[in-house]
């Protein structure tokens, strides 16, 4: 398309709510707009994987983002995959996003029992030791009865 078309607010809003990877082809002062963005991600998480660097840094835009898809986690920058508040909005909305989290919170029980009882699917990512916790898996197995095939023997 004309440069001038990849550069039309309402074109591009268009073409991110149908698919969220066509933001790729959106002009490059879009993917640096933090307003732009955020609408954006707000209608497809998968925008987040085209913005600009300091754009997966914003809070606000990641935790709009994996609201609306939680795989988009993976693409977050670095500190906001330790973020609580971030992180439980992915998983809950899919628990294999918890895949993406910080170590540190794999290995936290208090935040893996609030994951898991969100959406047991997140006990495939925690720590082994933790899979063998009988709190855990019985709140995971209570949310996703399959989550069992995760738990770790003793």
């Amino acid at each position: 398309a004309a440069d001038n078309l990849k550069a039309d607010r309402e074109i591009v809003l268009a073409a991110v709510t149908e698919n969220g990877f066509a933001f790729e082809y959106a002009a490059r002062h879009l993917k640096a707009d933090r307003d732009f963005g955020l609408a954006a991600v707000t209608q497809n998480g998968f925008a987040l994987l085209f913005l600009a660097h300091n754009l997966k840094a914003d809070r606000e835009i990641v935790l709009a983002a994996v609201t609306q898809d939680a795989k988009v986690l993976q693409y977050a920058a670095h500190h906001l995959k330790a973020d609580r508040e971030i992180v439980l909005a992915a998983v809950t909305q899919n628990g294999y996003a918890f895949e993406y989290a910080a170590d540190e919170l794999k290995a936290d029980r208090d935040f893996v029992l609030a994951a898991v009882t969100q959406n047991g699917n997140a006990l495939l990512h925690t720590f082994n030791n933790l899979k063998a916790d009988r709190e855990i898996v019985l709140a995971a197995v209570t949310q996703y009865a399959k989550a069992l095939q995760y738990a770790a023997h003793h």
